[in-house]
């Protein structure tokens, strides 16, 4: 009966602990990385694509600033995608999940140009993985990524890019993601599961972005100086 008792006990104990867990997440943590990187301005103003998807249940907007004009930090954005430029991400998880992701630290020429349309994968064709198409394209300056159902109003999910030149020679990066979520469960194991995933990769992208930005100008204006 003592081990019984003992054993409910730690039960309860670790049912608590894992409530309290959970409640820090969601009212600490997920505020925080949901918005990471953004001003208040920001993460609240309206961005192009936000009227592709009605009624989301799943939001977040996050940015960075990069030290090199929008032009130069447009080539990076543009040629994202499996089978073009990659995510700057973690590439070895992303092929750890068999998404063939290949991160260049070049500005792929055979990628610059995208239309309405075009479609941008996270994975290989045949792949369990999404695909999104692109829905608005304002080259320099914003690219949304649609969920199929966008030219009907009916998209479950968009990923816009902004870039918004901030001073001379920087760059605001703003990238908002929207999504609706078929089910009380499904919104469930986005929120626990999915959305830290997407921000820890998230994150990585937008720096794997501003790094490779950043050098290329450095070693363009180096180049300007011989």
């Amino acid at each position: 009966m003592g081990t019984k008792r003992i054993l409910r006990a730690f039960g309860r104990a670790l049912a608590i602990a894992g409530v309290a867990l959970a409640g820090a997440y969601l009212f600490a943590l997920r505020p925080w990385h949901r918005r990471w990187g953004t001003t208040d301005t920001e993460a609240t103003g309206a961005l192009p694509g936000d009227d592709f998807v009605e009624d989301a249940d799943v939001e977040s907007t996050r940015a960075i600033t990069i030290a090199a004009p929008a032009r130069d930090v447009w080539p990076w954005v543009v040629q994202l995608g499996q089978g073009r430029g990659g995510f700057y991400s973690y590439e070895r998880l992303e092929d750890l999940f068999g998404l063939q992701i290949h991160n260049t630290r070049s500005i792929l020429s055979e990628h610059q140009h995208l239309g309405v349309g075009d479609e941008v994968r996270l994975g290989p064709l045949g792949a369990n993985a999404p695909t999104f198409r692109v829905a608005l394209i304002n080259p320099g300056r914003a690219l949304v990524l649609s969920a199929p159902g966008w030219e009907t109003g009916e998209s479950t999910a968009t990923w816009t890019f902004a870039l918004h030149d901030v001073a001379p020679g920087a760059t605001r990066l703003v990238v908002r993601f929207r999504g609706r979520s078929p089910s009380l469960r499904a919104r469930l194991v986005n929120r626990l599961v999915v959305e830290p995933v997407q921000f820890a990769m998230e994150r990585k992208m937008l720096k794997g972005i501003r790094q490779r930005a950043e050098r290329a100008r450095a070693s363009a204006t180096e180049g300007r100086r011989r």
